[in-house]
């Protein structure tokens, strides 16, 4: 539903009304809140190719995941670093951080990947920040790093902003997911659609395909049927979409259905996926789900994995539910 020419809500007084309704929500809430100005903060910097009292990033300089960090993943990062310390984040878990920075106070612990899809800076495509939040249980404030091995399901709060045409959250609390727009007349977030629901059937799918002679036989199979289209033994059409932007995909998605899909293949370091299962799967999966969507690593549900270290990487495919089950039966006993 299209909210535009309504009196909007914004995200202040939604999530306000939210941790009204449950008060294990107010620092969930609050967190929200103050992630929120540091994305328009970040937006700022994108839309005017100019950093803030920053200077450049090392160009030899990788993140704790081995890829190559920007300047404005570091300025986002350290925006969004800021955030967390005026909110009651016990512990910070970000993608340009090689453990969790601990802050010492609150009850969350916030997962993140302050820039999504970086790399597409220079070509004006759009990018985003990804997040989740966890609760900081007492048993695993000693070691932090443990504090993000707990499955997706725990997850009270997740999303992601979109930095485009448009600045948008995706959010979803666990009950449903949500879309807001920032409006810059009024420095905030109004609600652009209600609810997100993902058709269960899908026409398009996202894949890599100049990795094709990576791919396990089952992912072969499976695109090669689909491009098949009509004539093929799926009976019909699609089209193929692929941004390498996570954010940008999830959201296409989010808007009219479809399949992504990022599996293991044989390249070395992609055994076992390339996309982090914390700070971008988990959060993804859960904003999915609560559409009406599903996420898996192929053949298990997402959220139901535990990962065994922040920086954890799994295979992801997600989308329109029934897409992603047909995916699964493509799934026998092919190695890598």
């Amino acid at each position: 539903m299209d909210t535009r020419s309504m009196m909007p809500l914004f995200l202040e007084d939604y999530l306000a009304m939210s941790a009204t309704r449950d008060g294990r929500l107010r620092p969930v809430a609050q967190t929200i809140a103050e992630m929120a100005k540091a994305a328009a903060v970040v937006q700022a910097a994108i839309a005017s190719a100019r950093i803030p009292q920053h200077a450049e990033a090392n160009p030899d300089r990788v993140n704790a995941t081995g890829d190559a960090q920007k300047a404005l993943d570091v300025f986002a990062d350290e925006s969004f670093l800021a955030a967390a310390k005026a909110s009651p984040v016990f512990c910070y878990g970000s993608e340009e951080q090689d453990a969790p920075v601990v802050l010492g106070k609150g009850s969350l612990a916030l997962a993140i990947d302050p820039l999504d899809g970086s790399s597409n800076i220079d070509t004006n495509v759009s990018v985003g920040t990804i997040f989740s939040l966890l609760p900081a249980l007492d048993e695993h404030r000693e070691d932090p790093v443990r504090m993000y091995c707990q499955p997706g399901t725990r997850q009270l709060a997740a999303g992601i902003f979109i930095y485009g045409p448009q600045l948008l959250l995706v959010v979803t609390l666990g009950l449903g997911t949500k879309t807001f727009i920032y409006l810059p007349e009024r420095a905030g977030f109004a609600l652009l659609r209600t609810s997100a629901s993902v058709p269960e059937d899908a026409a398009e799918y996202s894949i890599n395909a100049s990795n094709r002679r990576h791919w396990p036989a089952h992912v072969r199979r499976y695109i090669e049927d689909a491009e098949a289209g009509r004539d093929g033994p799926r009976r019909r059409n699609f089209g193929m979409r692929y941004v390498g932007s996570l954010v940008a995909e999830t959201y296409r998605i989010l808007q009219r259905g479809g399949v992504f899909l990022y599996p293991s293949d044989r390249r070395d370091g992609y055994g076992s996926g390339r996309l982090r299962q914390v700070y971008e799967a988990n959060p993804i999966a859960f904003c999915i789900e609560q559409a009406g969507g599903a996420a898996t690593n192929g053949t298990t549900r997402i959220l139901d994995l535990v990962p065994e270290t922040l920086h954890a990487r799994t295979p992801l495919v997600f989308g329109s539910k029934g897409e992603v089950e047909t995916f699964a039966g493509y799934i026998g006993k092919q190695t890598i």
